[in-house]
């Protein structure tokens, strides 16, 4: 048995599909893996939690990263990964990311995004944190993620693919041998797909997105709330590297009480020559790093928390006065109209800015081919921890990740499908049918929605930027009464201690919790600092006990059970008969 035997708590299936593989997600990572399904011949069934074009992707505003220029190398692009990921990156993973990334941006040109040019006709770079060479290709000068997303799903729509939009996933269906069958979902609104239905594949691949609404403040949009790596966790599947999530340095600062998704200033203003100065206009990122305002994000965030722990204030500036009107009308177009819109004109103003939650630089963890622990099960894009970005993510490689193991992923199962092919489905009479593992499974009790806020305001209390042991231990038990008070309320037959029914907002604020407590346990366990996990009790890289990776996986009872790794590379993950290694 593979799974955990644990399930939301959910409707029936009243309705099926089968495929031979269902894409849960429609960002770069999830669309790509589509497109590729398709064309090598496997019937492709995408579902997303809103609409196609509703991910993370479309709100990437730097761009995506790749040796395309004259004198860059892929040599040097992993130079610039392995640094950033502070020690703990694949080289494996990193190597076929940079040596595959140029060709993957040429194919995702040929499917129709369109690029920023020079004057030479030429695709136009720039620098961002991290980077020692122009290497970030942009589109609409700030809306990169945007083109992207347009290009994929005009590409989707014209292939005729199989989508079902508004629908949560909730967890993953398996057969008597613990291999992937399929998910089940939810289907908001009316359409041809209504309620909780099934799609029975042989492979699932998660393209979920990231976990920022974790956390109070986030440039996550608010689909972003953790479901793909809760359903794999329930599933059994590892999870690694959970601790290390981006905080970016450089987000509009909306006020100390802001919550929810906030603007993004992306790092390619900094690339241009933006400056950081606190209220007095000192750069104070000049002597911190050789690339001052253009070290690595994690460098950045913890610099910034200083100051403004030294000046007893809750943001500081990103200057770009000098650009003038014209450029930052051109060049950064949805950053002025976001800070316009805010009361801050770039063009004459000091941006106030400051750190907010932004990447999950682990989750599923996976091989090279994007498969997890879990037979038939795999993972790309934000949602999985392929090893590419170690501690603390590299500007802009998140893009790239997605095209490439997308495309990896995409050829696995094709192989797999050649392999094996899947027996045809007989006629679904009942979509609920439980197989011998389903019928162990234990319903998970479900969080009141109005509990996703606290759930919020402990992890940003005790998990943030800034963190520490007594912090950590106060917000592992603060969750841990949640959890403790929804299995009361799910136990009693009392009326007046009525659970929270099924529904959206319960199911995302149920994998909010799941999510938070693995992350918790994670950061708590890893005594050091390292990348973008920043402890206060531990102030000093160690990586004589800790150049390693924490593994989770969920036990029957809920709770994470860790284990670390022998050293900065990841164990294998045991392949099936038709697997490459």
């Amino acid at each position: 048995m593979t799974g955990t035997g644990i399930r939301l708590q959910a409707p029936a299936p009243g309705w099926a599909v089968d495929a031979d593989v269902v894409i849960v997600g429609s960002g770069v990572a999830g669309l790509t893996a589509a497109l590729r399904c398709t064309t090598a011949g496997l019937r492709t069934v995408v579902v997303t939690k809103a609409r196609l074009d509703d991910g993370s992707t479309r709100w990437a505003q730097g761009g995506i990263a790749a040796a395309l220029g004259e004198g860059d190398t892929p040599e040097q692009h992993l130079d610039d990964t392995l640094v950033a990921g502070a020690g703990l990156c694949d080289e494996r993973a990193v190597r076929a990311l940079v040596t595959e990334g140029p060709d993957a941006v040429r194919r995702l040109i040929a499917t129709g995004a369109h690029f920023d040019t020079d004057d030479s006709g030429s695709i136009a770079l720039t620098r961002e944190g991290g980077h020692h060479r122009r290497r970030i290709a942009h589109a609409g000068g700030d809306a990169t993620g945007a083109e992207i997303s347009r290009a994929l799903v005009d590409a989707v729509r014209a292939a005729a693919l199989h989508t079902v939009e508004n629908a949560l996933v909730l967890d993953l269906l398996t057969d008597a041998d613990g291999r992937t069958a399929g998910v089940t979902l939810h289907v908001m609104g009316e359409g041809q797909h209504d309620g909780v239905g099934a799609v029975r594949a042989p492979a699932v691949v998660l393209a979920t997105g990231g976990m920022g609404q974790v956390f109070s403040a986030t440039t996550n949009p608010a689909v972003s709330t953790g479901d793909g790596v809760a359903l794999a966790l329930r599933a059994g599947a590892e999870i690694s590297d959970l601790e290390f999530v981006q905080f970016h340095p450089t987000v509009l600062f909306l006020g100390a009480g802001a919550e929810g998704q906030q603007p993004l200033v992306s790092e390619a203003v900094r690339g241009e020559g933006a400056h950081l100065v606190d209220a007095d206009g000192v750069r104070f990122m000049l002597g911190q790093h050789e690339l001052a305002e253009l070290a690595p994000r994690d460098i950045v965030a913890k610099a910034i928390t200083r100051r403004m722990q030294e000046h007893d204030t809750e943001h500081m500036y990103l200057d770009a006065r000098h650009f003038g009107a014209q450029m930052w009308e051109t060049r950064f177009p949805t950053i002025l109209a976001a800070c316009r819109s805010h009361g801050i004109d770039p063009v004459t103003q000091p941006i106030p800015v400051g750190p907010a939650a932004h990447y999950a630089s682990g989750g599923v963890r996976t091989d090279l081919h994007g498969r997890t622990s879990v037979p038939g099960l795999y993972a790309c894009g934000e949602v999985a921890c392929t090893g590419v970005h170690g501690a603390n993510r590299l500007a802009s490689n998140s893009l790239l990740e997605g095209l490439v193991f997308a495309e990896r992923i995409a050829d696995d199962i094709a192989r797999a499908s050649e392999a094996d092919p899947a027996p045809a489905a007989g006629p679904v009479t009942a979509p609920a049918t439980a197989t011998a593992e389903q019928a162990q499974q234990v319903v998970l009790p479900l969080l009141a929605p109005e509990t996703r806020r606290r759930i919020q305001r402990i992890m940003t209390a005790g998990a943030g930027v800034l963190r520490s042991a007594d912090s950590l231990t106060e917000a592992a038990a603060q969750l841990e009464a949640i959890r403790r008070h929804a299995d009361t309320r799910a136990g009693t037959a009392e009326p007046e201690v009525k659970p929270a029914e099924p529904g959206v907002e319960a199911w995302e604020t149920t994998n909010l919790l799941c999510v938070a407590r693995v992350l918790v346990a994670a950061a708590l366990r890893r005594e050091e600092t390292r990348g973008c996990h920043w402890r206060e009790d531990h102030a000093d890289r160690d990586d004589t006990d800790w150049r390693r990776h924490l593994i989770v996986r969920l036990r029957p009872d809920r709770s994470p059970d860790l284990h670390t790794t022998h050293s900065a590379n990841f164990p294998p993950i045991l392949p099936q008969p038709h697997q490459e290694q």
